[in-house]
């Protein structure tokens, strides 16, 4: 238990963002996935469930197989990971005569819907994302014919004149971008039609994040590197603070500690508590080594 000392100019505070670690969509799709795995049945996964590679290895110690492709699916129910994929694997694997056990993300499968729903009503569907990212590449493979999917504001300014622009987002962009990147595309066409498929705890954590590179000095980002809510989780705070993305306890620096007065922890919706609390203890390890007092505030407050 950590020791809750009057802040001195020697005492370092360690301040966990409001919101912070895993969201509703992760904690679904784990609950799933360790349900199968308890009954015993064989489970492979279409790629990893999340973006965090210790909760991924967790999982295969359980008995959760990492495939490529369909066909080493071999006899095991199929896990859709969290960030979906295109309608046509989905229907292959029932050809197949796969199980589907669907973890996505019910607000991934929102932007599908969307995205499906714009395109049959005739409109040009535009997606506000990264190209090569599962959950834009599952999108984009849902819907036929033509379809933009704009990372910057130069790709949105580069869209052709066309009649009618649909717009959906992948779920872990800024608000500012999509907001921006629509603004573009409207002096682009005579009618648009702009769904917000943000993520809404997506958008909570950085809020949280914003506010919480205004008050620290240091900032320490835990999760996956290839987790898109966690790196831009990592942007928002470098435009306030000193920012470090790491995904355990082990990549940090004491130097990070050196000469700060207020140190912050924030985390990815793939990052599990026990991950966060690593970093703390940590931090905390680190500033006590230095000789400094050490007041810990910890936001457990979900969603809010």
């Amino acid at each position: 238990m950590v020791e809750m000392q009057a802040s001195t100019p020697d005492t370092v505070t360690i301040i966990r963002a409001r919101s912070a670690g895993f969201c509703p969509g992760v904690q679904r799709a784990l609950h799933m996935t360790e349900h199968v795995l308890a009954e015993g049945l064989p489970l492979a996964s279409l790629g990893p469930l999340i973006h965090n590679a210790q909760v991924v290895e967790k999982l295969s110690r359980s008995g959760l197989r990492l495939i490529d492709s369909l066909d080493q699916a071999e006899g095991s129910a199929l896990l859709i990971r969290t960030h979906g994929v295109a309608s046509s694997v989905v229907a292959e694997a029932r050809a197949c005569g796969l199980t589907i056990v669907d973890a996505t993300c019910p607000f991934v499968q929102r932007a599908h819907d969307c995205a499906r729903a714009l395109v049959e009503a005739g409109y040009v569907l535009c997606v506000v994302g990264e190209r090569h990212h599962p959950e834009v590449v599952g999108i984009t493979g849902s819907v036929p014919g033509e379809c933009y999917v704009l990372e910057t504001s130069d790709e949105a300014e580069a869209v052709p004149p066309m009649s009618r622009i649909g717009v959906v987002a992948q779920t872990t962009q800024t608000v500012d971008s999509y907001r921006s990147i629509v603004g573009l595309l409207a002096a682009r066409c005579r009618e648009i039609l702009a769904h917000n498929t943000l993520c809404d705890a997506t958008e909570k954590r950085q809020m949280a994040a914003r506010q919480l590179a205004a008050e620290a000095d240091v900032v320490v980002v835990v999760g996956g590197r290839h987790s898109a809510n966690t790196r831009r989780l990592a942007e928002i705070c470098s435009q306030g603070a000193a920012t470090y993305h790491i995904e355990t306890e082990l990549e940090i620096v004491p130097e990070w500690v050196a000469g700060v007065r207020t140190v912050g922890v924030t985390a990815g919706a793939s990052t599990p508590e026990e991950q966060i609390a690593a970093v703390e203890e940590r931090l905390v390890a680190l500033v006590r080594a230095s000789g400094r007092g050490v007041e810990l505030t910890v936001e457990r407050s979900g969603e809010g």
